[in-house]
């Protein structure tokens, strides 16, 4: 049985790339493990971050910033659901 009081974070990121690395470098996120390529042009990539702490998912970022190419890499967004809340359709946005 799970522990329901277990958390899961979920995190956005926009990452800067010099233009002419942004392929490498989506090559290179897409190999890294709870990391997706959600969205990306001229330089800029939108990822996902999955983890089970907030410690976990600033060290995938952490990995990411030291990748060759990167000029930035922020979070711009981080959502935690507890194990207990999870399935449940809750609405998470201001609307």
């Amino acid at each position: 049985m799970s522990d329901p009081s277990a958390t899961y974070h979920i995190s956005s990121a926009i990452i800067v790339t010099m233009p002419d690395m942004q392929e490498r470098v989506v090559d290179s996120l897409a190999k890294m493990p709870n990391v997706e390529v959600y969205a990306r042009e001229a330089g800029k990539i939108v990822v996902v971050i999955e983890g089970t702490s907030t410690g976990m998912l600033g060290e995938s970022l952490s990995r990411i910033s030291l990748l060759e190419g990167v000029v930035a890499a922020n979070m711009v967004f981080e959502h935690v659901e507890t194990q207990g809340g999870i399935g449940h359709d809750r609405r998470t946005d201001a609307a």
